[in-house]
């Protein structure tokens, strides 16, 4: 990638996207080519088509799809499964259509089977059920994989796919209702501070663990693999090592400075086991993750209280 290539960034103002913009301004690249949802559906295939027609990006970071915690997986499935198809359908085939040099896709580590041996290894793909919370999403995600890998096989297209492990960091998604563990966990003991509540109670046993991977140290990765990486396998995109909730709820009480105590409502659903990426792969590739999760999430909470007194201002 030259810095006079013209990249387009689709989903730049997402968690992922917006950190891989920042990554790339970072590094100088003058022609990026950023539209909003209002400016360009990606469910809408003539729009798509016509924007890449006129523009002919020479670079695209797929980072645009529609994301949610296990609620809104399981409230919304038609729409996280139609929504994330089209978005990937049309922007992958109008990137090869229209001579895109090179393109990236944006999985997610939920693409691997609920009870795959851990950590979890980019062979294990498709061996075994999902984990039914996020199934539709991850369906989706798992066809985006399959897409980019057939447009290779058939066409020579240079498309290549990663698999995020848990992702947080500036611009996440802090709604309760819609928001992944990290963020919610974050609001949820901010509110509990505010108004000085007994307890805060948490879905789950706490058992579960999960990986967090700080968006940064994803845009950095992106941008790597973008330049290093050339082949039609996935790559697993971690840390390495994970927590259980309980010791996230834990970590995320002390840096907020709740006091109160912790409660677990057993009755709702934990999600998969466990899920660990296995980054032997991008290891040898010559990347490792560089942000510990404390000092991660410090970082975030001080974002998250910025954007809060904006937002009264």
């Amino acid at each position: 990638m030259l810095k006079t290539d013209s990249i387009f960034v689709a989903g730049h103002r997402g968690l992922a996207g917006s950190a891989i913009l920042r990554r790339l301004r970072q590094e100088g690249f003058a022609h990026l080519l950023l539209r909003t949802h209002a400016e360009l559906d990606l469910t809408e295939q003539a729009a798509v088509d016509a924007f890449f027609a006129e523009y002919r990006p020479a670079y695209v970071f797929l980072a645009a799809a529609k994301v949610g915690g296990i609620h809104a997986n399981d409230t919304y499935p038609a729409d996280f499964i139609r929504d994330n198809l089209q978005i990937q359908t049309h922007v992958i085939d109008a990137a090869y259509r229209y001579g895109t040099r090179k393109l990236l896709f944006l999985g997610s580590s939920c693409i691997y089977p609920k009870f795959a041996p851990q950590p979890l290894v980019e062979d294990a793909l498709l061996t075994g059920p999902l984990e039914s919370t996020n199934e539709w999403y991850a369906v989706a995600k798992i066809a985006g994989i399959k897409l980019c890998q057939a447009y290779r096989r058939q066409y020579g297209f240079n498309a290549i796919s990663l698999m995020p492990t848990n992702l947080y960091g500036p611009g996440d998604n802090f709604n309760l209702e819609t928001s992944h563990v990290l963020p919610a966990l974050l609001h949820k003991f901010h509110l509990a501070k505010e108004q000085d509540r007994e307890e805060v109670v948490v879905w789950g046993t706490g058992s579960p663990r999960r990986e967090f991977l700080h968006v940064d140290d994803l845009a950095d990765a992106a941008v790597f693999l973008m330049r290093h990486y050339d082949r039609e396998d996935i790559v697993n995109v971690g840390v390495g090592d994970d927590v259980t909730i309980a010791e996230l709820a834990e970590l995320i009480k002390n840096i907020v400075g709740y006091r109160g105590r912790l409660v677990f409502d057993a009755t709702k659903p934990d999600g998969t086991p466990r899920k660990l990426l296995d980054v032997t792969r991008l290891h040898a590739l010559g990347w490792q993750a560089g942000i510990p999760l404390a000092e991660g999430i410090r970082a975030t909470y001080a974002w998250f209280l910025s954007q809060r007194a904006e937002l009264r201002s």
